[in-house]
């Protein structure tokens, strides 16, 4: 295994772990990454980088940050989140990885993209409920915030340095463990 593809798993695995927060952004972040040269997709995912995907990708992402902010509509949408963050999580990780056989990549991307993807999400799923049923909805719109610019901070991370990317994910996880662990509890 050489350097390349190391670093490829790491951006893949941090991008999809961050589509658990928002499925959207981390599809935005490589899209503009892409458009302007600073990361290249595999080849079948070019048309990640195209102004097309760019304009398509910034308006979903909006209508997602958006509907996030409306309580009751986000604990809806956390109804379906989790499928569909596991499967951009996938997606997410196959348009990074290269030089792997394609059994090992979808195998790869499946397990730890999707699996990163649908944990963080429920997670987060988990919190706003706890946060619907003790404060009615009033401090959903900080998580979702919150929520967003963990997506954000680390997508974009992740592709100038995907090893501290990693370990924002890392703290991230501590940080959900323990939130969820103060909400059982409760």
């Amino acid at each position: 295994m050489n350097a390349e593809l190391v670093i490829s798993i790491i951006l893949g695995f941090s991008l999809a772990a961050s589509a658990g927060f928002r499925v959207f952004v981390p599809l935005l972040v490589l899209s503009v990454s892409s458009y302007f040269g600073w990361f290249v997709v595999n080849d079948s995912w070019q048309w990640l980088g195209s102004t097309a995907a760019l304009v398509l990708l910034s308006v979903a992402t909006i209508v997602e940050v958006g509907a996030y902010l409306i309580p009751w509509v986000d604990n809806t949408l956390d109804t379906i989140s989790v499928p569909i963050a596991a499967i951009a999580g996938t997606l997410l990780m196959v348009a990074t990885m290269s030089t792997l056989d394609p059994v090992i990549t979808w195998s790869l991307a499946i397990i730890a993209g999707g699996g990163a993807a649908a944990a963080i999400s429920g997670s987060t799923s988990v919190t706003r409920l706890g946060s619907t049923a003790t404060t009615g909805g009033l401090v959903n719109p900080v998580i979702s915030t919150t929520e967003t610019l963990a997506a954000t901070t680390i997508s974009t991370v992740s592709i100038f340095s995907p090893i501290i990317a990693l370990l924002l994910l890392f703290a991230t996880f501590w940080f959900l463990f323990k939130l969820i662990n103060k909400i059982r509890k409760k």
